[in-house]
């Protein structure tokens, strides 16, 4: 039955109808075979490429989409963490009144060890009435020393050691703290420090004229009040020294 026949047969509305069929027919006598057809999207595309099992195909002009994974440049290799270099400790050096022990060796006969304090100038005497500084020194420079003078003036070979002994060493803390009396020095200590393992200052403790006397006489006064908030006012304590806390008087 041909479309004008349908339209007869259908009416008015069979009509229309037929007219929109013969122009659609007509536009698809027109497309071209290769155009019968619009371009799907690039994520349809893309999907029908999958459930085909092949790679989605780029729309033509159209930009390649790039993965972020792919857009980032390979990262440079991370370098392991540099440990800084941490100082050793300052080897300990003596001070008048430390005990010390000197050994000599490779000699032709034995020689007795020297078993002593430093006296209060800093110096010990040793063989051939040889006198050294030692207060200041470290047991290693002390050693090169002591073998620098017998060598080779008195002895053709000389092999030296010097040991610290390990003795008790005190510093004093007196006056108006609350605990007065000696104190075992086991590490470097400051003059609040050193109150503070007192007990403490008294009520009536002038703070502000503490003396801090050396072993070797020299005496120097501490401003407690101002080391408070300037620890460089603080004074190191060393073993020997005296700590006198005066009376404030109102």
């Amino acid at each position: 039955m041909s479309i004008r026949n349908i339209g007869k047969h259908l009416g008015p509305w069979g009509a229309i109808c037929g007219l929109i069929l013969v122009g659609l027919g007509v536009t698809g006598c027109r497309t071209q075979p290769n155009e019968q057809f619009a371009e799907l999207p690039s994520s349809l595309s893309a999907v029908a490429a999958a459930d085909s099992g092949g790679a989605p195909a780029s729309a033509p002009g159209a930009a390649t989409a790039v993965s972020p994974a792919a857009a980032t440049p390979s990262a440079a290799p991370v370098a392991a963490p540099v440990v800084g270099h941490v100082a050793s400790p300052e080897p300990e050096r003596f001070r008048a009144g430390d005990s010390l022990t000197v050994v000599y060796g490779d000699l032709p006969g034995a020689m007795p060890a020297f078993e002593g304090k430093i006296k209060e100038d800093g110096t010990i005497t040793l063989l051939l009435n040889q006198t050294f500084i030692a207060a200041g020194k470290t047991a290693g420079q002390l050693e090169k020393e002591i073998r620098a003078c017998y060598v080779p003036k008195y002895y053709k070979n000389l092999t030296v050691t010097v040991t610290p002994q390990q003795s008790t060493r005190w510093y004093y803390v007196l006056g108006e703290v609350r605990l007065p009396n000696r104190q075992v020095y086991t590490s470097p200590i400051t003059v609040l420090q050193a109150i503070a393992s007192a007990g403490g200052f008294t009520d009536f403790a002038n703070k502000k004229k503490v003396k801090l006397t050396r072993i070797d006489g020299r005496t120097y006064t501490v401003n407690c009040v101002k080391a408070l908030e300037k620890p460089s006012l603080d004074l190191p304590v060393y073993p020997g020294d005296t700590i006198h806390v005066p009376r404030r008087w109102l």
